[in-house]
């Protein structure tokens, strides 16, 4: 029977790890010397030549005024009546009174 004794690892270990090491030494020179980021612009950059339909992402203010806009339409649907598909049959209701009929419609078949 053997006895296990303890070896040094083997050379061939050590020269694999010592060629990681060098291959990862050459490519982080070769990066942190040849790398150029890309500058962005800032985000609240003034926007050049956008189309019509961006023109409210051009600066925070007209964003505001879009949101506050898109608000004010959301809040005028939900209090009013109107079609949404007329052929369909579909229409908008106030939220209250949709809640109102969904209420007697369910509520009957318990």
């Amino acid at each position: 029977m053997s006895d296990y004794t303890a070896q040094s690892p083997r050379p061939v270990s050590l020269v694999t790890i010592v060629f990681i090491l060098a291959l990862f030494a050459v490519f982080a020179f070769v990066v942190s010397h040849f790398y150029t980021p890309t500058a962005a612009s800032p985000q609240n950059q003034q926007a050049d030549n956008l189309p019509k339909d961006l023109q409210w992402k051009a600066t925070p203010a007209s964003r505001q005024q879009a949101l506050a806009d898109l608000r004010a339409k959301q809040a005028k649907q939900a209090a009013s009546y109107g079609w949404v598909d007329q052929k369909a049959g579909v229409v908008q209701l106030p939220i209250d009174r949709a809640m109102e009929l969904t209420v007697q419609r369910y509520g009957a078949q318990k």
